[in-house]
């Protein structure tokens, strides 16, 4: 369950608020300068210029260790993070729902993707310059760096996105993930490719449990 609340929580504020069944925090207009709002726009556009995507991932976690795999990415709504082996833990969001299987022990946990941070990651339509989470944006050498907060709710904690900026155009390279017990997680990809085809199979949730009838714990 570490991994899958690391994921969700990764994922939560790379657009804006889109479940309903969060408590959006109070609306206020972000105090960002011109420059600021433009480098956010550039990442919005990036983002949403994304419709499917393909990478390896590294995830290291507060004590040092590490884990690695592969992520598969469809908008709207479809996403998996596949671990290498021997860790038997796979996330898979298929439009409506996220399962975290764990392979080895034949169990699968399922989430409704609209009470998840995961929907955010994987909406048409983002504009980080509108959201009211996103509290910083700052530049460094070859790269575009944003942060933003959850202040409460299950998914709370904080998140910043590392961009790669050639100028002219992004890449997502890494995001750093501080959760509600301060404890800091850094998922690190390489590889990524855009526009590939993904075969449907990807994103379909396979039932572990041999004890739970076919269809039982669906929506």
């Amino acid at each position: 369950m570490m991994i899958a609340r690391i994921l969700i929580l990764a994922a939560l504020l790379i657009a804006p608020g889109v479940g309903p069944a969060f408590s959006a925090p109070e609306p206020r207009a972000p105090a960002f300068t011109e420059a600021q709002k433009a480098d956010l726009t550039r990442v919005s556009d990036y983002l949403n210029s994304i419709r499917t995507a393909q990478g390896r991932f590294v995830q290291i976690s507060a004590d040092g260790r590490s884990l690695s795999g592969t992520l598969y990415l469809r908008k709207p709504g479809r996403l998996r993070f596949e671990y290498d082996t021997p860790n038997p833990t796979l996330v898979v969001s298929d439009g409506s729902t996220i399962a975290v299987s764990n392979t080895k022990l034949k169990t699968t946990d399922r989430y409704p993707l609209v009470d998840s941070p995961l929907r955010i990651l994987l909406s048409d339509k983002i504009d980080l310059a509108a959201d009211a989470r996103v509290s910083g944006t700052r530049r460094e050498t070859g790269t575009l760096v944003v942060t933003a907060r959850q202040p409460s709710g299950p998914a709370q904690g904080e998140i910043t996105l590392f961009f790669a900026d050639a100028g002219s155009s992004l890449e997502l390279r890494q995001w750093e993930v501080v959760d509600a017990q301060n404890l800091r997680t850094l998922v690190a990809l390489s590889g990524l490719r855009t526009g590939v085809e993904l075969a449907p199979r990807l994103f379909v949730i396979q039932e572990l449990d041999p004890f739970k009838r076919p269809g039982a714990g669906r929506p």
